[in-house]
């Protein structure tokens, strides 16, 4: 007999999830205060309501899915404990920590629930609808909510584009009537970069590291000319906006998926048609407006000059200087770190003088102590190193490269389905682990519904695998 409220369940959890999805790059709004990092995240609102549904359905029914068999998962849960043991080991520096109006302690709580809010409860939430799914019902689906929201992102940057490259400044009016869209404020940067929907263009990058992958396999998948449009949407809205680890990651993530394709010959005629495809719109462009796209490539190309920009570039030199600053906060704290939260109380004595001199940023903004907030560490693994040390690195790229292995495991030994889902994740946790190296968030969204996905993958493997082999033995 069918359990029509399990069922009801599952389908408003679903509601939740796809809303979230949609809305992850929504985050140009002012949002609520009291939320901190997530005020301006409009899928966490999302994914929060999940949760709390999840909840609700355990106590009220005593049933939820824990993947305590998933090696995955244990290695997840065994980074999320070192993390705060290594702050319990630190504890004495850590209550005397005090920077920008802000306790060490206070840091590490609000950090700490950060963390765990991102990759353990939305995970739980993730992990408690799809695993409701079949393996194609969450490739078609969840691709399918980021491409709606790829499709409001397209006609955003459409006109954004307009007006900022090509100066049709009475388009601003039209552009404008996105304000009545829910979760977004029309904002627009005036210096030849785009957002799109949303708050500037590093975190319209982010999201399109996030969904390339999913748009890219339409071409697997799809029949007809049109399956190359997603593709085609993401490399245009990447190039204008002028984000250079945004250009950086997703061509490294074209070159793998296709690199992919190739090595299975079936594929291998969808990687001339992308190429030709590619080609005819560039040429197009040429003969349209040849000049400005000439420079503007050109422009491009010398921003992804990364060392040559280190002097003259601003933001580059905030980078390698927090980068390098974390390095000798780890040299120093080498075995524990100091503990979660607290890289900064520390790394600030020592900020490089070649990264500091005529840098305004800092001034105005990192060693602003009327500023409460606190300044990037502009990567996940010098931040990870610094706070937790040798034993906390390790646990986390032990998991980093078991996620890669157990993908790559997938695309080996199984079905269509699971192995054109397998190579989406593969190329998605590339990217982000790839992004992660000028950003210090564990807030990636993104990533952790690509994990969760992974490990849905292999408990369908599994279970898959032992209902054949008690047919066999029946048999």
């Amino acid at each position: 007999m069918i359990n029509k409220s399990k069922i009801k369940s599952s389908q408003i959890g679903l509601i939740f999830l796809y809303l979230g999805i949609f809305f992850i790059p929504f985050n140009s709004f002012e949002g609520i205060g009291a939320l901190g990092e997530f005020r301006n995240e409009s899928a966490a609102y999302f994914f929060f309501i999940g949760f709390m549904f999840v909840l609700s359905n355990f106590v009220k029914n005593r049933q939820i899915f824990f993947p305590y068999k998933s090696e995955l998962f244990k290695y997840l849960l065994l980074f999320l404990f070192w993390c705060a043991v290594t702050t319990i080991l630190n504890i004495y520096g850590v209550s005397q920590n005090y920077y920008k109006q802000t306790p060490g302690i206070y840091r590490f709580i609000r950090q700490y629930f950060s963390l765990l809010l991102s990759s353990f409860a939305f995970l739980l939430f993730y992990l408690n609808v799809l695993r409701h799914l079949s393996v194609e019902d969450i490739l078609l689906k969840i691709r399918k909510v980021f491409l709606c929201s790829l499709t409001v992102a397209s006609v955003y940057g459409f006109f954004e584009i307009l007006i900022t490259f090509f100066k049709k400044e009475e388009l601003i009016g039209v552009l404008t009537l996105f304000n009545y869209f829910p979760f977004l404020e029309v904002v627009l940067h005036g210096y030849e970069r785009i957002s799109s929907i949303s708050y500037e263009p590093p975190w319209l990058a982010i999201y399109l590291i996030t969904i390339s992958a999913w748009m890219f396999s339409y071409i697997i998948t799809e029949k007809g000319a049109k399956k190359f449009v997603p593709a085609i949407l993401v490399l245009v809205l990447t190039f204008f906006s002028g984000s250079r680890t945004g250009l950086f990651v997703v061509s490294v993530q074209v070159i793998i998926f296709f690199g992919i394709l190739f090595s299975f010959k079936k594929y291998r005629k969808y990687v001339i048609y992308f190429l030709g495809c590619f080609f005819l719109i560039g040429t197009i462009l040429i003969v349209i407006n040849g000049d400005k796209v000439s420079k503007e490539v050109t422009r491009k190309l010398e921003t992804l000059d990364f060392i040559g920009n280190l002097t003259e570039n601003v933001s580059n030199k905030s980078r390698f200087g927090m980068q390098y600053a974390s390095l000798q906060v780890f040299a120093e704290n080498p075995i524990i770190g100091v503990g979660f939260g607290q890289q900064t109380y520390y790394s600030r004595f020592h900020y490089p003088n070649w990264a500091t001199k005529d840098n305004y940023e800092f001034d105005l903004f990192y060693k602003n102590q009327y500023l409460k907030s606190f300044p990037p560490g502009y990567n996940v693994y010098t931040r990870v190193m610094a706070e937790t040390g040798l034993i906390g690195i390790f646990i986390f790229l032990l998991m980093a490269f078991m996620i890669i292995a157990q993908t790559l495991l997938i695309i080996k030994n199984s079905s269509q389905e699971r192995k054109v889902l397998a190579i989406i994740l593969l190329v998605s946790f590339i990217g982000f682990y790839i992004n992660w190296l000028q950003i210090d968030t564990f807030r990636l969204y993104g990533f952790w519904l690509s994990f969760a996905v992974l490990i849905i993958i292999i408990k369908h493997k599994r279970d898959s695998s032992k209902n054949g082999k008690n047919s066999q033995k029946r048999l």
